[in-house]
């Protein structure tokens, strides 16, 4: 019997385990495919790193591909705007700085709801947000809600050294690129990514 609760106890635990990440749990379930709204954003949701391009001047212009992390918002609670901690000691802010003009690529991947699935095969998701990376305003409300949504979902923030000066970054985002199945991209505009709870509300009602 006590062998048997161990077990029991030990396999929940590893549920447990593989639902989360960084103390966040995680919706394993995917939206329908032919939601291109939903499936955006739970794929930007769920994810809590990505590879962040922007315009390097001292590569001549040449675009300049970092792995960050980043959140959108509280568990349960995401609203589809990427936030970032970043410093200027490393080129991606620099290069922000100077020109906006960014990217976020995002897969589906690390979530681990491809299975055995190579990453670039189209049932694996992946999602390119394009815009504007913008420095946040380290007093207002907006760099509040960022940076309670970036510690949560990236608990060891919180004590990077204080002389990097780490400061709060997001993704205006103007254009998004989102392959979830076979077929090509499906047609998915900022409209309907940021205000999908409301379209849906609307719709149902």
């Amino acid at each position: 019997m006590a062998s048997f609760l161990f077990m029991a106890i030990s396999l929940l635990y590893l549920m447990v385990l593989q639902c989360t990440i960084e103390g966040r749990l995680l919706s394993l379930s995917k939206p329908d495919i032919n939601d291109a709204a939903a499936y955006a954003r739970w794929l930007v949701s769920q994810n809590s790193w990505g590879v962040l391009n922007t315009i390097s001047e001292d590569l001549g212009g040449a675009p300049f591909g970092n792995v960050v992390s980043f959140s959108d918002g509280l568990p349960s609670k995401g609203a589809g705007v990427p936030y970032f901690y970043l410093t200027t000691l490393d080129p991606t802010a620099a290069n922000a700085l100077k020109d906006q003009r960014s990217s976020l690529a995002i897969s589906e991947f690390p979530i681990g709801t491809c299975g055995n699935i190579d990453p670039e095969n189209p049932s694996c998701a992946k999602i390119t947000l394009t815009g504007k990376l913008k420095l946040v305003d380290g007093g207002c409300k907006e760099a509040e809600f960022a940076r309670s949504a970036l510690f949560t979902k990236h608990p060891e923030m919180m004590d990077w050294p204080k002389d990097h000066n780490f400061q709060v970054y997001k993704l205006v985002i103007e254009d998004i690129f989102l392959i979830n199945w076979f077929g090509g991209p499906k047609p998915l505009t900022v409209d309907q990514y940021l205000n999908w709870k409301k379209n849906k509300l609307s719709f149902s009602s």
